[in-house]
């Protein structure tokens, strides 16, 4: 969610790219795709001339209930597409912590959270001068900065966006702008304006008529402004036709002088449509929740409007289109209520999606854009989990028979009321609420403060009755403190956003801070919400990957690969014939791309030096390899125990401290070295790969011996 917060039954299958129904939107007759003039995305024999990288919310490949069709088997037009034309990796993970903010920021900038500043999201905490703490949105345009509106000016004088240097982290569009192509952006995240007020703010500035609009019609503003938008190259045809800002960008890396941007539907739609609407892939204008033109909301930005907007900007001449899709499984348009799998207004929800993507379809084939001659990618942020009971019947399908739930919803544990009751425990404090809540004592405490070391002990001991299993459960799962939580990638730039501690929690509890008691109850169902995120999960950590496009080996399904969010940002340039100005955290995935199209030291021996130096590298990395999983259970072990002079806690501390300096030294020797092999041409070394590949191996054992 954007918030804080068949196979054999009668669905159409089988169906190849261009092959879909009739009844596709036509072409705005006004404009013209090919108005593009200097866009360079292809290299090598590699004929691109359009990219679209679509990233769900919560839309899941496997299972939730083994009799229910999963949620991308429900929309087979895009299954379908994925499987005959590309590569689906299923084997694809997220980066810790499992949030949509941070989940696609890693997607679209190939940066784990401490190096693009929102490890913790969708919402995070930073402390003040006197010691407490104020919450932030991680969702504010790219150069925002501390996104907190509860105060004039934030004690945090960070971006949000922040870098390791406290600086804004580079942004994902000036790789294609620089090379000549318009990014259109469709509610992705930070990207776009996000709210009304910072972020207003922030890129109009509080004297022009948007500052205004915002102030005396906050929804309207949200119409014309968030959203929507288009980074332009420096000779848009597109953005010419339209109402541009400057695109500014102070801390980018090389400069970024003189570029222009769309900001908004009311300044992107004009540009983009003849008539100045923008039409879903029904046909429908696409408009705010009061009927007017504009954009209608971030958890209305389902496939049919998403899409929509792509179609158009693709047809209008911007070749890269960037979008977010709403997840499924949460009742848009509804006041409130979760759905469990199968359920009736869920499987018609899927049905809505799988419509939109056999228009969608339809539309761009009739434009010309095809599998020869378009990059797609389209994934999905975390894979969450479900909280509810069985269903009714037991043999419900959700297709030819509707699943109902009793008990539906996320168990809300009041940690506050928890601690104080069960532990004793009244040290002051405030959390991130998540299932995997972030605590932040009050005053900053170190993690050798006695303090802190009380609270993480009595915090690791407290259970709930969970009212959907009759069991009693203890709360939390796992604990990372700093040292930890610097090997996960949690620890950025900016140090007053550092919680004192992180639970990863019993995936069944949504934790918050309530009152002090537990009058009348401290857990209880939760059941506007029935789907969490975050945790140290499998079955939200394992998520999936579709690749289709020149130069992409057709696999269909695949679970040969071991990859995560970051590698799908140095995939995509290396096929584009790009570079970012950076070395990013992932690495390309050439297992996914024909001999003829990689890059040039991705070839043969070479190439697969690359992959298993990779493949090491991302074990040794990824916020859930192999490494992280086994620190994590080690600075568990260390964190919950309680001897004399706290001797195990300090030994645990020291031991993953050394361990975490000596992955991160050959991390940064290992990324340097495929980054010049992928786009720097510089082939990579047998042995020398062999040796890192070794001593990557033998952290990971290290890790796992502790």
């Amino acid at each position: 969610m954007r918030t804080s917060k068949m196979l054999a039954l009668s669905l159409a299958a089988g169906l190849g790219f261009g092959m879909v129904g009739a009844g596709a939107a036509t072409a705005d007759p006004g404009q013209n795709r090919h108005d593009r003039t200097n866009c360079q995305i292809s290299a090598d024999g590699r004929d691109v001339k359009h990219v679209i990288y679509l990233q769900f919310d919560n839309v899941h490949f496997t299972r939730d209930n083994p009799n229910v069709p999963s949620d991308l088997e429900q929309m087979p037009h895009l299954l379908d597409f994925l499987e005959s034309n590309g590569s689906l990796s299923t084997n694809h993970h997220t980066p810790l912590i499992a949030h949509t903010g941070n989940d696609i920021l890693t997607s679209i900038t190939g940066l784990y959270g401490d190096r693009q500043g929102q490890a913790v999201s969708n919402s995070y905490r930073y402390y003040k001068p006197d010691g407490t703490t104020n919450s932030a949105s991680s969702f504010a345009y790219w150069t925002d900065g501390v996104a907190d509106n509860s105060v004039p000016t934030p004690a945090d004088a960070a971006p949000t966006m922040v870098g390791p240097d406290g600086k804004n982290a580079p942004a994902p569009w000036t790789a294609y702008t620089k090379a000549g192509c318009d990014f259109g952006a469709v509610s992705t995240a930070n990207t776009i304006l996000e709210n009304t007020t910072v972020d207003i703010r922030k890129v109009f500035g509080t004297d022009g008529p948007q500052y205004a609009e915002s102030k005396a019609d906050p929804a309207k503003a949200q119409a014309d402004y968030v959203g929507i938008g288009v980074h332009c190259a420096k000779d848009s045809k597109v953005c010419a036709k339209g109402t541009t800002s400057p695109d500014l960008l102070p801390d980018e890396p090389g400069g970024y002088d003189d570029y222009k941007a769309l900001f908004g539907a009311k300044y992107v739609d004009p540009a983009i449509s003849a008539d100045g609407v923008v039409r879903s892939t029904a046909g429908a204008p696409i408009t705010d929740p009061k009927g007017n033109p504009g954009f209608p909301g971030f958890d209305a930005m389902t496939a049919d409007n998403s899409l929509g907007y792509v179609a158009q900007m693709q047809e209008a001449g911007v070749p890269v289109t960037y979008a977010y899709i709403s997840d499924a499984h949460d009742q848009h348009g509804a006041t409130s209520g979760a759905m469990g799998p199968g359920e009736a207004n869920y499987v018609k929800q899927l049905k809505s999606y799988d419509d939109a993507f056999a228009k969608f379809f339809a539309r761009i084939h009739q434009d010309g854009l095809n599998a020869d001659n378009t990059l797609f990618v389209v994934t999905a942020d975390e894979n969450d989990h479900f909280v509810g009971g069985k269903p009714t019947p037991a043999n419900c399908d959700g297709v030819t028979v509707p699943c109902t739930y009793s008990q539906i919803g996320e168990v809300n544990a009041n940690s506050r009321g928890l601690l104080a009751t069960q532990q004793g425990i009244t040290t002051p404090f405030q959390v991130h609420a998540d299932s995997a809540p972030n605590f932040y004592l009050n005053g900053q405490p170190g993690p050798n403060d006695p303090k802190t070391r009380a609270f993480e002990q009595a915090w690791s001991k407290v259970t709930a009755d969970n009212p959907i299993t009759g069991k009693t459960d203890t709360i939390s799962s796992y604990l990372a403190d700093p040292a930890e939580q610097k090997i996960l990638h949690m620890q950025t730039g900016d140090p007053l956003r550092t919680p004192t501690f992180t639970s990863f929690a019993n995936p069944d509890y949504y934790v918050y801070a309530g009152g002090s008691t537990c009058t009348p109850t401290c857990v209880a169902l939760g059941p506007a919400f029935a789907w969490n995120h975050g945790d140290f999960a499998p079955d939200i950590n394992t998520t999936w990957l579709g690749l289709v496009g020149p130069g992409i080996r057709n696999l269909g399904e695949t679970d040969d690969v071991w990859s995560d969010h970051t590698d799908i940002r140095p995939t995509m340039l290396a096929l584009l014939g790009l570079k970012d100005s950076y070395v990013s955290d992932g690495r390309v995935l050439s297992e996914y791309i024909e001999n003829w199209a990689r890059p040039r030291a991705l070839v043969g021996q070479h190439g697969y030096d690359y992959e298993e130096l990779g493949a090491a590298y991302k074990q040794l990395n990824a916020g859930v390899g192999q490494f992280a999983a086994a620190t994590l259970k080690a600075a568990t072990k260390g964190i919950v125990s309680n001897t004399p002079g706290d001797a195990q806690y300090l030994d645990s501390t020291a031991k993953l401290t050394a361990l975490g300096a000596e992955r991160d030294a050959l991390v940064a020797k290992i990324a340097q070295l495929l980054d010049k092999a992928a786009f720097g041409q510089q082939k990579l070394d047998g042995d020398q790969a062999d040796q890192l590949s070794a001593q990557a191996e033998q952290l990971v054992k290290q890790a796992q011996q502790l």
